[in-house]
């Protein structure tokens, strides 16, 4: 009964602090609308970085999942190999 009810709470704040309060959604961009806490960006420039950022997350991301699956080492005592048995 404890974990339901530890879930039911975890679920209801993570709705709260996943979407954006009415007064920050009117304050955003269409492509950020609701997503996002504050003011949008406010010039070409934020675009940039937030673009850069993006891409750098999802180069590291699909490098990490990458040398995770296939770590390239091909001794049998390589700690990688004792990680993922």
């Amino acid at each position: 009964m404890k974990l339901k009810y530890r879930l039911t709470i975890l679920a209801a704040f993570a709705v709260s602090v996943i979407y954006a309060c009415p007064v920050c959604e009117k304050q955003q961009p269409k492509i950020t609308m609701g997503l996002t806490h504050g003011a949008g960006p406010e010039s070409n420039w934020d675009w940039v970085i937030i673009t850069a950022i993006t891409l750098i997350t999802l180069l590291t991301l699909f490098y990490s999942i990458k040398y995770l699956v296939r770590p390239g080492e091909k001794k049998p005592d390589h700690i990688k190999h004792i990680i993922i048995q």
